[in-house]
Parts: C-alpha cells; sequence; structure tokens
C-alpha cells in the first residue's frame, strides 16, 4: 500500500510538473506570435488622434456659430464694454479730436452770445492754460462724462440687442449696423456719441458746437492685416457649428470601441483632448500678447484688450470646461480598471466608508431593509448615478469648468452614499453567531 501509494503520488507530481511545463510553452509561443489585432489598434489610434485634433477647432467653431446665432449671448458678450474704463477713455478721446478738428478757436469767443458768453468763459478759466487746452479739456471732459453715463450704457446694450445683425457684419463681412468691417479692421461708428457731447457743450454755452455738422469717426475694436483670412475661416466654423464637436466625440468614442484595451484608450482620448484644447487656451493668452504689441499708434491697448477679452470670454470658458471634463474623465476610466494601483485606490475608498459604516453600527445606526436591497442593486444605482451626471451635463445650457467639476464632486458624493448604504451591517453576522451557540 505505501509502495502503491508513492507510486501514485509520483504519477501526480510528474502530471502536475507536465502541465506547468505545457503552459509555459504556451505562453513562450504566445509571446513569440506576432501581435494580433495591428491593424485595428493602428485604427483605433488614429482615429482618437483625429478626434483630438479636431477638439480645438470645434471649440472655436462653437464660439463662432455661438456669437453670431445667440442675441442674447452676444449682449452678454459685448455689454460690459460699455463701462469699461478703457474703452471710455478711447471713445472719449476718438470723440475729442474728431471735435477739435471742427472747432475754430479763432472764431470761438466772437461766435458766442453776449448772454452765454460769461458762462463759457467761466467754464473755460477754471480750467486754466490756454485758450486751446481749455478748449479741448472742456470737450474731453463732457466726451468722457457721456461715455460714462448710464444713458450710454443703456443705448449701447439695446442698440447692439436692436442690430444683433452687426455681429454677422463683424465676423462674416455681411449686414448692417454700426460695426463695419474694412480690410484690416473692425470698427465702430462713433456719431451717436459726438451728437451727445455737441448738445452737452451748446448747454454749457458753447453755442458754436451745436452749428458743426454731422461727425462720422470709428473706433477700432480689433486690427489685422489677415483680417480678410479670419473672416473666411470663420465662416466655415460657423458652418460647422456644434457638429464639428459632435464628430469629434464621434471620432474618439470610436476609436475606443475598436480599440482592444478600451479603458487605456478611454483615458488616452480623454488627456489627448484635454491637452489639445489646453494648448488652444494657451494659444489664445499668448495671441492676445502678441496682437496687443503690434497694435499701430493710435490704437489704445487698454480698449483693445479689453474688446479682445470679451469677444474671447465665452472661448476662454469652453476652453476650461473641455480641460475640466478630460481631467475627470481619465482618473475615474483609470480607477475603474483592473490595474493594481487603481485596484488600491479602490480598495482604500472601500475600507474607509467600511469604517465610517462601522463606526455608525456601533453607535446603533441601522439601515434596515435599504441596505440590503442598495447592496443587492449596487451596479444598477452606480449606473444610474453615472447617467444621470451624464443627462445633467448633457442638458445644461452652457457649462463651465466648475460646473463639471461640481457634477463630479456630486456624483463622487452620491456614490459613497451608496457604498455607505450597501457596506456590510454587522447585526446579522452576530445574529448568526449566537443562533450557532
Amino acid at each position: 500500500m505505501d509502495d502503491d501509494g508513492a507510486a501514485a503520488s509520483d504519477g501526480s507530481s510528474a502530471t502536475e510538473v507536465q502541465a506547468l511545463r505545457d503552459r509555459v510553452t504556451a505562453l513562450e509561443q504566445a509571446r513569440a506570435r506576432p501581435p494580433r489585432h495591428r491593424g485595428r489598434s493602428f485604427l483605433a489610434a488614429v482615429l482618437i488622434v483625429l478626434g483630438c485634433l479636431l477638439a480645438p477647432l470645434s471649440v472655436v467653431a462653437a464660439w463662432a456659430s455661438d456669437q453670431v446665432g445667440d442675441t442674447d449671448r452676444y449682449v452678454d458678450t459685448v455689454a460690459p464694454l460699455a463701462s469699461d474704463p478703457a474703452v471710455q477713455d478711447a471713445v472719449a478721446d476718438r470723440v475729442t479730436d474728431a471735435l477739435m478738428t471742427r472747432i475754430d478757436l479763432s472764431t470761438l469767443l466772437s461766435g458766442v452770445s453776449p448772454d452765454d458768453r460769461p458762462r463759457l468763459e467761466k467754464a473755460l478759466g477754471r480750467l486754466g492754460g490756454s485758450l486751446e487746452d481749455a478748449v479741448r479739456s472742456l470737450v474731453h471732459d463732457r466726451a468722457r462724462a457721456v461715455a460714462a453715463s448710464d444713458a450710454f450704457e443703456k443705448v449701447w446694450t439695446e442698440g447692439n440687442r436692436r442690430a444683433h445683425r452687426a455681429v454677422d457684419k463683424a465676423l462674416t463681412g455681411k449686414g448692417g449696423g454700426a460695426v463695419e468691417l474694412t480690410d484690416d479692421a473692425v470698427t465702430l461708428d462713433l456719431a451717436p456719441v459726438i451728437d451727445r457731447v455737441k448738445q452737452q457743450l451748446v448747454d454749457r454755452g458753447m453755442e458754436v458746437a451745436g452749428r458743426i455738422p454731422e461727425i462720422h469717426t470709428d473706433i477700432t475694436l480689433v486690427r489685422s492685416d489677415d483680417i480678410g483670412k479670419v473672416r473666411t475661416y470663420v465662416r466655415v466654423l460657423q458652418f460647422l457649428g456644434d457638429w464639428l464637436a459632435v464628430i469629434a466625440v464621434l471620432l474618439i468614442a470610436g476609436g475606443v470601441l475598436l480599440s482592444v484595451r478600451r479603458r487605456r484608450s478611454l483615458v488616452a482620448g480623454a488627456l489627448g483632448a484635454a491637452v489639445a484644447v489646453g494648448l488652444l487656451g494657451i494659444g489664445l493668452r499668448i495671441f492676445r500678447a502678441v496682437y496687443l504689441d503690434a497694435l499701430p499708434a493710435g490704437v489704445s491697448p487698454g480698449a483693445a484688450g479689453a474688446v479682445y477679452d470679451a469677444m474671447t470670454r465665452f472661448l476662454g470658458a469652453t476652453v476650461r470646461m473641455v480641460v475640466a471634463l478630460g481631467v475627470v474623465v481619465a482618473p475615474a476610466a483609470w480607477l475603474s480598471g483592473p490595474g493594481r494601483r487603481a485596484t488600491t485606490v479602490r480598495g482604500l475608498w472601500t475600507s474607509g466608508i467600511g469604517a465610517v459604516r462601522a463606526t455608525a453600527d456601533g453607535a446603533g445606526l441601522r439601515t434596515g431593509p435599504v441596505g440590503p436591497f442598495v447592496r443587492r442593486f449596487r451596479a444598477w444605482f452606480t449606473w444610474l448615478l453615472v447617467a444621470g451626471a451624464l443627462v445633467v451635463y448633457l442638458f445644461w445650457a452652457h457649462p463651465t469648468g466648475w460646473v463639471v467639476v461640481g457634477i463630479a464632486l456630486c456624483l463622487l458624493f452620491l456614490l459613497a452614499v451608496v457604498e455607505f448604504l450597501a457596506a456590510g451591517d454587522r447585526e446579522p453576522v452576530v445574529g448568526a453567531v449566537r443562533e450557532r451557540t
């Protein structure tokens, strides 16, 4: 019996050793074989790269379409410019220069009626200096007051709302309104402001200002030697609109579904899109500095910077939103994977919530029948919460980076609640032990 048992044991050991050798051989052969799905992986990589490259273009396309097609957003964009000090100073300077070229200083006082002469001399005398300096200061003071008035803000906002086609003219060269697009600049006609300044000068006793004919002068909003080329690009991007964003998302999604390692591809696609759009945001800041540095003499850098910031505000917000979305999706995809580090992080998460649940159980806080129910359908609750967060994001009118972060934090909190409720209850275990004893 002993010999038979020893022989059986030796035969079993030999069989196990042979099985291990066969497995090692199979693994070596599998490693030696050329990798399968090479063409599939290459196509998936191409789709993801194309989607990442289209991501910044889709952001610009959405900006071009939104600024032209949405009246309320356009008004929200340009309305703050009326109260910007740099823009007000630039408007006052242009109006002052235009009026001073039409005022004949040699006949100014002789053309004033005797009743108004003391009032005008008093106004000019307070300013001091030469007659030309005094008149210029008075005109500039009135122009600055008009530009800073609430009435001007109201006229600016309502005028832009009624003449929303001016946006189409500024971006595509078509339409009407006060905004005009020349070969190298976008300009705004200041004739209505000049008329208000002339009326205030007349009220101050300078009747000669009332005899000045209608003056048309403008302030440059955007200047570029390649504005004709930019206009063509804007037309194309405006036509594409939001469709380019859909195409970019579909390309990345197609690459992820086609790849062999989908989770890793999703991480790469999310980070790639975030990096590409982030580079667009950096480019906007660099171009701003280059643009302001290249302004010709006579153009206010402060006003030009304010206009640039206002027109690219929505674009910058979209850039931050896409970067935040990529930064949220990539770690989420990585943490859901089977990797050792991801498993460790999930273990720490589960252990921490389990410790909180154990403390609550020790304090007598029970979940009752809710705990077993949530534990049974935990996967369903998880996917429903993720789907709900996605729906909230998709139906948010204009999500920002902070909106994305807020949705992610709310989802994380709700997942923690589900994990807390699904954690094992200690009471049934104690009861089972008592029954056995």
